[in-house]
């Protein structure tokens, strides 16, 4: 097991950075420093991320024009190093070879935070695994800002990341969450989403409550806040666009189903999925074996049901 070197103290105080409110920025501390940046509003910065993006020797980030941006809108200059999911396993060394040198770097993404659904894990990890120092600078982040504004319960939830782009391993994934009692966070793209909210309504329950929340923090935020079923059409009928969160409310509690009601949940299934996902997915909904359902759900087929 790899032992984490601790961080410092806490929030490495840093001058302001030139551009945004006058002085010279100062030296941010050695190590990887993880930055949130942005979801949208490029207002939604920190001051402290601003220090540290202008206090370091290089910004390792997805697309150098995106972050470009972001820099040049609060006047921070700063040297900017590609490092994304094609060139990341090329690019770690280098990062690596510098962090070892001494040398502070920021690790930002092109939106929200680092990690969140990108594979920038592994900087995280070799720069731990060699006893390097890496800083968490937190902010923005899409699921947390979709929770949020879902007006669905949040003690407890669980993020998924994008479903899979196919329908089977998308079902598969679907009913291995069906009884998790949480409420379920999805990222998904504007062009899957029809075919993401019908899946999820037939393995997940037509009537289970869900939102969907596109465009945080830009200018036509929407959130949509409906039974899976009826976002399902509405989506059809008035396509949601641009960046998207699905939030799904965590199932109702309830006991050990009857043999009526996993009949009733099979017969529904069955019309859209084949008898081993029905039985998959009743089995998840309902507490019974996956054996006990399928054999029932053999019964039903055969029966014509």
């Amino acid at each position: 097991m790899s032992r984490v070197p601790p961080s410092g103290p806490p929030g490495p105080c840093l001058a302001t950075p030139e551009g945004s409110g006058g002085g010279t920025p100062r030296q941010a501390p050695p190590g990887l420093h993880v930055v949130a940046v942005p979801i949208g509003n490029l207002a939604d910065i920190t001051q402290r991320a601003l220090d540290v993006l202008a206090g370091v020797d290089a910004v390792a980030c997805e697309d150098t024009r995106v972050t470009g941006k972001l820099l040049a809108a609060h006047a921070v200059r700063a040297r900017l190093i590609s490092h994304h999911e094609h060139n990341a396993a090329q690019r770690r060394p280098e990062l690596l070879d510098r962090l070892a040198a001494g040398a502070a770097i920021a690790l930002v993404a092109d939106a929200g935070t680092p990690l969140i659904s990108d594979p920038g894990y592994k900087l995280v990890r070799a720069a731990q695994d060699a006893g390097l120092p890496v800083h968490a600078v937190p902010g923005p982040t899409a699921a947390v800002a979709a929770l949020s504004v879902a007006g669905l319960p949040t003690g407890r939830f669980l993020f998924q990341g994008f479903p899979p782009a196919k329908q089977g391993a998308r079902r598969e994934v679907l009913a291995e969450l069906a009884s998790v009692p949480a409420t379920l966070v999805f990222y998904e793209s504007p062009h899957r989403l029809t075919a993401s909210l019908a899946d999820m309504a037939a393995v997940l329950g037509a009537e289970r409550e869900a939102a969907v929340v596109r465009e945080l923090t830009k200018r036509f935020e929407e959130t949509r806040r409906d039974t899976l079923s009826n976002l399902e059409t509405r989506q059809a009928a008035d396509p949601a666009r641009g960046e998207v969160v699905v939030v799904v409310a965590p199932p109702e509690p309830a006991g050990p189903a009857d043999a009526e009601t996993v009949d009733a949940r099979l017969r529904q299934a069955l019309r859209t999925q084949r008898v081993r996902d029905a039985a998959r997915t009743v089995a998840a909904a309902t507490g019974w074996s996956r054996k006990a359902v399928y054999t029932r759900a053999l019964a039903l087929k055969d029966g014509g049901a």
